[in-house]
């Protein structure tokens, strides 16, 4: 299979799961599950609207972002799940753009979007589930895809991971602070 097919296919699943049938999930267990809850967390829609914009356009913008860099600079797809590569993987370490920030600027972008989602639709079930998603694609990125940049890129990856937060970004300036403990 050619390299353009297989970044158009890649492209296409990650579009269909993460922008058309997840926020679709969300938005219809909001609607089947959140009428039972009888006290709506923000009441005042402008409130919600307010905060709630704000977050999806910062995850929607973060998401395009890296796709973008990664396309060009990595000359790679993001849609690789369980080992498998739809998407040609990147043929470089990614270290640029929202990648200083964030090693996994993509599913940062996807949470906030989904967080600003349900926001808007007011559910504490969907903002539950988005907590307990990132803990869970924290996990499977830590088993899966972190081993696969060791064994592609080596101890650049090592050095890289060391300086950049796994999913929430951190300004470029601001590094872990290790406290020495006395002995």
């Amino acid at each position: 299979m050619n390299k353009i097919f297989r970044h158009i296919i890649g492209y296409t699943i990650g579009i269909l799961i993460f922008c058309i049938l997840i926020p679709l999930a969300l938005i219809e267990l909001s609607r089947l599950f959140d009428k039972y809850v009888a006290d709506h967390f923000i009441q005042n829609y402008s409130v919600r609207l307010y905060i709630a914009s704000p977050v999806f356009l910062i995850g929607l913008l973060w998401g395009i972002w890296s796709n973008v860099v990664l396309f060009f600079i990595g000359k790679g797809g993001p849609t690789d799940g369980f080992n498998v590569a739809v998407s040609p993987r990147t043929e470089r370490l990614v270290i640029a753009g929202p990648y200083k920030y964030s090693r996994n600027p993509m599913v940062f972008g996807a949470l906030a979007a989904y967080l600003g989602l349900s926001i808007y639709f007011n559910s504490l079930l969907c903002i539950a589930l988005i907590i307990l998603g990132f803990f869970v694609v924290r996990y499977y990125l830590k088993i899966t895809e972190e081993k696969r940049l060791y064994k592609d890129f080596g101890n650049v990856y090592l050095e890289y991971k060391k300086r950049v937060p796994m999913i929430i970004p951190r300004p470029a300036g601001m590094k872990k602070q290790y406290i020495q403990q006395p002995v």
